[in-house]
C-alpha cells in the first residue's frame, strides 16, 4: 500500500510512520517542520523506506506526490490550543485552509481512502461524560476545536461527493515520546526551572482522559481493518480519567523530587478554551472488538519516564 501522512516528521505522525513502515507500506511524509523534527523519523529515511517532501501544505508543488496513493493520512495541523486564542488565523490557516488543499489532492488524483485527526475538543463542554459520538449540540469553545471540526464538515462532504472513504478519529489527551507540548512537557519546564515551586494553571482539578500514543496507533488501525462506511468517526481514548494535581504529583515521584510546594493560579480553566473536565466514551470503538489496553494513570506514568529520559 502506498501511503501520503502530511505531519509525518511531528508527535502522533511519526509513530503513524512507524507503523506504517512496520507492516510495509511505501511512505511518502510531507512536512513543513514547523512543529516536526526529522530525528523523529530519521532511521526510515536512512534506510529509504520514507522518502521525505519538505513542503507547506498552503503551497503549490506537492499534489502530484499523491498521485497512486492508496491511502492519505492527514496529520499535519496546528496543535497548539492554546495559541488558539491568541493568534486564530493560524487554526484557519494551517487547519482547515490546509485540510481543503489535502481534499482537493486526493479528489484529482482519485484516492480512495483518507484518515484524519481530530480532537475531543470538538464537543466542547459536554454535559454526558463520558461523551459518544453522537453527542449533540456539538459547541466548541476553542478555534483549534472550532477547526478541527470544520475540518471534520469538509471532510464528510468530499466522501460523499466523490466516493471517498474517510476516517476520522476523535482523540483524547495523546501522550508519549516526541510530544513537544501538553502539561507533561509544561511542567518539566518548570520543574527544571524551579524545583522546588511548581505553577499549576487553573485550581489542579482539570480532569480528563489520556492515552499513550502507541495504543493510540493501535486502535486506529484496528478501526480501519474493520470499519468500512462511508465515513467512519470514532473517540480514541481510555476508559478513565485523570485530573492535574495527580499529573504532577506523578511527575515529581518520577523525577525524585522533594519539597515540591503547588502554585496554583485559580479558577476552574487553564486557559482561554480549556475544558475542566473530558472523558470520551469508547463504547462504539469496544463493539468494533476493540478495547484500550491502559488507561489513564498509567499512560501519564509511561509519557512522564519517556519526557524525562529524553526518549524519542
Amino acid at each position: 500500500m502506498r501511503s501520503i501522512v502530511t505531519g509525518g516528521a511531528g508527535f502522533i505522525g511519526s509513530h503513524i510512520v512507524d507503523h506504517l513502515v512496520a507492516q510495509g507500506d511505501e511512505v511518502v511524509v510531507i512536512d513543513a517542520l514547523l512543529a516536526g523534527d526529522l530525528r523523529f523519523i530519521s532511521r526510515h529515511l536512512d534506510s529509504g523506506a520514507v522518502k521525505f517532501i519538505r513542503a507547506n501544505l498552503l503551497e503549490p508543488g506537492w499534489q502530484d506526490v499523491c498521485a497512486g496513493a492508496d491511502r492519505v493520512w492527514h496529520i499535519a495541523a496546528d496543535p497548539d490550543v492554546r495559541e488558539s486564542a491568541v493568534t486564530p488565523d493560524a487554526q484557519l490557516n494551517n487547519t482547515i485552509i490546509a485540510t481543503h488543499r489535502v481534499l482537493e489532492a486526493i479528489r484529482l488524483h482519485k484516492i480512495p481512502e483518507i484518515v484524519f485527526t481530530s480532537t475531543s475538543t470538538v464537543y466542547g463542554e459536554a454535559t454526558v461524560i463520558p461523551t459518544p459520538e453522537t453527542y449533540t449540540p456539538m459547541e466548541p469553545v476553542s478555534v483549534y476545536g472550532a477547526a478541527k471540526l470544520a475540518c471534520e464538515a469538509l471532510i464528510s462532504a468530499y466522501c460523499h461527493s466523490f466516493g471517498v472513504r474517510g476516517y476520522i478519529f476523535r482523540f483524547a489527551n495523546i501522550i508519549g515520546p516526541r510530544s513537544g507540548h501538553g502539561v507533561i512537557t509544561d511542567f518539566i519546564k518548570k520543574l527544571r526551572a524551579n524545583p522546588k515551586e511548581l505553577e499549576i494553571l487553573g485550581d489542579g482539578k482539570q480532569t480528563k482522559s489520556y492515552l499513550e500514543v502507541t495504543a493510540c496507533v493501535a486502535a486506529i488501525s484496528y478501526v480501519i481493518a474493520h470499519a468500512n462506511d462511508q465515513v467512519n468517526t470514532y473517540n480514541i481514548g481510555s476508559e478513565d480519567w485523570i485530573d492535574v494535581t495527580t499529573i504532577a504529583d506523578i511527575l515529581v515521584k518520577e523525577a525524585g523530587l522533594a519539597g515540591v510546594s503547588y502554585k496554583y493560579t485559580g479558577g476552574s480553566r487553564g486557559w482561554v478554551g480549556d475544558v475542566p473536565k473530558m472523558q470520551l466514551s469508547v463504547e462504539k470503538l469496544k463493539s468494533l472488538g476493540y478495547t484500550p489496553t491502559i488507561g489513564s494513570h498509567e499512560s501519564v506514568r509511561l509519557a512522564v519516564r519517556a519526557a524525562l529520559s529524553g526518549q524519542e
